[in-house]
């Protein structure tokens, strides 16, 4: 009798530029060593978000998709339900294509931050800056409501309810004892980039949380460990939510 042969699972990140990204490298090695022999995982860069209903009607086999910047937000039009966090957080970064291509989209960048962040807090980090008003940033807020920390926005264009990188001086560093960086900056292969930061005003009581992962140290957690503060990059929070995503897709 013949072996039954598994059908082919596709899975892949919808971006605009992916060809430093993290996702591909993870599930491949992830499908390898757990001899996942009917998965696959491609990059699917999109000059537009409106090519995305075209990529899921020409693409076999399609279960999962993650979403990665400029994209997070611009999606959701295009998705049929989206999960209730990702509505409340205002950004998808997961979504699950079903047999009859129905798509729903889901946030898991809220939870890898959340869990990445939660072992360094210690009682005196009660109130963090997020550097960035993106999709990201919008998972990094709500994280930080379910860790009850209070938080505010930084952003190059600052509505009255943000702070201007300008206004950042030795009261509000004094405040805000986590510093959360949600912009690209800093990115490879721009590495001597950062955020616009009085980077003397780091103390060891701050911790400087970068959602980017390479270089593993980011001019933006050079500067500040340099002040003695407690430094984390982005890449346990991206392992954390891709494995979210994983179990998303295979509900």
């Amino acid at each position: 009798m013949s072996k039954k042969v598994k059908k082919q699972r596709q899975f892949g990140l919808i971006a605009k530029e992916s060809s430093h990204s993290f996702s591909k490298k993870y599930f491949t090695e992830k499908f390898t060593q757990n001899f996942f022999e009917n998965c696959d995982y491609e990059n699917y860069d999109l000059l537009t978000i409106d090519k995305f209903p075209e990529l899921l009607a020409t693409t076999k086999g399609l279960v999962g998709l993650n979403v990665t910047i400029p994209y997070k937000e611009a999606i959701i039009p295009f998705l049929d339900k989206i999960d209730k966090k990702a509505q409340k957080i205002g950004a998808v970064n997961c979504v699950t294509i079903s047999k009859n291509k129905k798509t729903k989209g889901y946030n898991t960048d809220y939870y890898g931050f959340k869990k990445a962040l939660k072992p360094l807090l210690k009682k005196h980090h009660k109130r963090a800056l997020i550097l960035g008003t993106g999709g990201a940033s919008k998972a990094v807020a709500f994280a930080l409501r379910k860790l009850a920390i209070e938080y505010d926005f930084v952003s190059r264009n600052p509505n009255e309810f943000q702070f201007g990188y300008n206004e950042l001086d030795a009261t509000v560093f004094t405040d805000y004892q986590i510093i959360i960086n949600t912009t690209p900056l800093g990115t490879f292969p721009n590495m001597k980039e950062c955020p616009l930061l009085p980077y003397e005003l780091f103390t060891d009581q701050h911790i400087a949380f970068d959602l980017v992962y390479n270089p593993e140290q980011t001019y933006f957690l050079k500067q500040a460990k340099a002040q003695g503060a407690k430094i984390k990059n982005g890449y346990d929070m991206l392992v954390f939510q891709a494995e979210k995503a994983w179990k998303i897709w295979n509900k």
